[in-house]
Order: structure tokens, then C-alpha cells, then sequence
């Protein structure tokens, strides 16, 4: 890593927990690669100290900006001066610029990190029928990406069925060819079923959807990524399903956060 000095630009990660995190690591080797004097590093807080973060983070004159993760993404809108088209219509944040006057402006990478990220794996979603579990923040940019990628139909599932309800209806004004309906914890008869919740970062947590009802003919991708393979991808695995790992989905935001926050894509000179 390149010596962080007073001219190190700072970027920061916010997430509550913490522990699982692997965007530092990703971000870091692309910096080094690059030659960018910048550092990313965790930043652990919680759903009440958001507000006061963020207000902080914007007096940082070193601070290039930050990525956002659970549980935070629906909160930073609005606590953002400027979204992208994209984040404004998701509803959600997940990596934020400084500009050299405070400013935040908020941007969301999840779902096109996502198809990328499955594409690279060798998985097309166009004219797939899709079931997702969820509908917060990654969710709801993973439910936009799959409609602009092409899937046949998309069924959203979520605990708090208006959450899902209110997701839905805003598939619908922008995909009005789109077959999107609202979803139980059955995904039976999807060709592509994706955990688009946090279920499966603790230990502990509930399955996100009805695994016995899972068949071999399925795919099944997760979008967490430590642990590795969550208690979701064994269940499927154990039914005969092909399964994908979150891992792909990051590695393929990396360069996109990079450039969002303005890291340029070509070695730095004169550092």
C-alpha cells in the first residue's frame, strides 16, 4: 500500500455490522494498482448514529467519499444533496461522492454490479422467469437491473408485503411491458430465484425464502458475501440447484464505485 501521508485522499465504508465487509480490500488493491494516493477504510455505525456520521463525514476536506452497505442504503438518500436518476427512482444509496464543497452526491452501482457480476459467471438473465427475496435497498436496484437485462416476468417476495407492494408499483410505471407480481416465500416455478435480504450474514438468521420447495432446474444466487457460501446456497445445493456466490457481484462494482468516486481509471502521476 502506497504511505498514507496528509495528502491521502480518504474514502470510507459504513456498515453496521462491520466485520463482514469486503469492499476495503477490493478498493485498496485497484488504488495500489493505480497508484491513486487514497485509502478506503471501515467505518462501523449504527441506524442512530447515521445522521450525525454523514454530517461529519461531510466537514472532511480529505475525504473522497464513501460506500455504503447494510443497513443503511434506504436512510442515505436522504441525507444526500444530489442523487443520480437511478438512486432517486430506487430509492436507495450505495456509494456516495464528496464534491470539493461538501456536497454528497449519492449514487446506486447494486444492480448493474449484479447482472454484471452473474454475467461474468456465464448466467444470461434475459428471458428468465426471476424470483427475488426482498425489497430494501439492493433489492430494489437488483429488481430494476433484472427488468432492464430482460428477464420474462419478476415475482418480488418480502417480509413486509408494502415494501414489496410499493417496489412493484414502481416496476410497473417504468416496465409497463413487464409481468411483475407480488411473491410468498414459494419460488417454485422460477428459472432464476435471487436472495436479494441480508438473511444469512448472522449467524442465525431465517432462510429468506421456502428452500423445500426448490427443484434441481433452479439457479440460485446469493448477494452476501461473507460467509461465503450462506446457509441459502447448502440448502440449494443439498436440492440439486446451480448456485452463485455474492462475491462476482462485487468484484464487479469495484471499478464502477472507483469511478463514482472519482478515481481515475489510469495510474496517477506525480503522487
Amino acid at each position: 500500500m502506497i504511505e498514507i501521508t496528509g495528502h491521502t485522499q480518504i474514502f470510507g465504508i459504513l456498515a453496521d455490522p462491520i466485520h463482514h465487509v469486503k469492499t476495503p480490500q477490493g478498493i485498496n488493491r485497484l488504488l495500489e494498482a493505480r497508484r491513486f494516493d487514497g485509502v478506503m477504510v471501515p467505518i462501523h455505525v449504527g441506524a442512530e448514529g447515521l445522521g450525525a456520521m454523514v454530517d461529519g463525514l461531510r466537514r472532511m476536506n480529505n475525504l473522497g467519499g464513501f460506500v455504503v452497505t447494510v443497513p443503511h442504503k434506504t436512510a442515505m438518500p436522504a441525507l444526500c444533496d444530489e442523487l443520480t436518476p437511478a438512486a432517486q427512482r430506487i430509492g436507495a444509496v450505495n456509494v456516495v461522492r464528496r464534491t470539493a464543497d461538501g456536497r454528497l452526491v449519492g449514487g446506486m452501482l447494486d444492480g448493474e454490479g449484479f447482472v454484471a457480476g452473474v454475467r461474468s459467471e456465464g448466467l444470461e438473465p434475459a428471458g428468465l422467469a426471476a424470483y427475488l427475496a426482498g425489497a430494501g435497498g439492493a433489492a430494489s436496484a437488483i429488481a430494476y437491473a433484472l427488468a432492464q437485462a430482460g428477464v420474462s416476468r419478476l415475482t418480488v417476495a418480502n417480509r413486509t408485503p408494502a415494501k414489496a407492494e410499493d417496489l412493484i408499483a414502481r416496476l410497473k410505471e417504468d416496465f409497463p411491458g413487464l409481468a411483475v407480481e407480488l411473491g410468498t416465500e414459494d419460488p417454485s416455478h422460477h428459472d432464476l430465484v435471487v436472495n436479494g435480504t441480508s438473511l444469512g450474514l448472522r449467524e442465525g438468521d431465517a432462510l429468506p425464502l421456502n428452500t423445500s420447495r426448490l427443484s434441481a432446474d433452479q439457479i440460485v444466487v446469493e448477494i452476501i458475501m461473507q460467509p461465503a457460501e450462506t446457509p441459502l446456497l447448502r440448502a440449494a445445493r443439498a436440492k440439486g440447484c446451480r448456485v452463485h456466490f455474492g462475491a462476482p457481484m462485487l468484484a464487479s462494482q469495484i471499478a464502477l464505485m472507483a469511478a463514482f468516486l472519482g478515481v481515475p481509471a489510469q495510474e496517477a502521476t506525480g503522487k
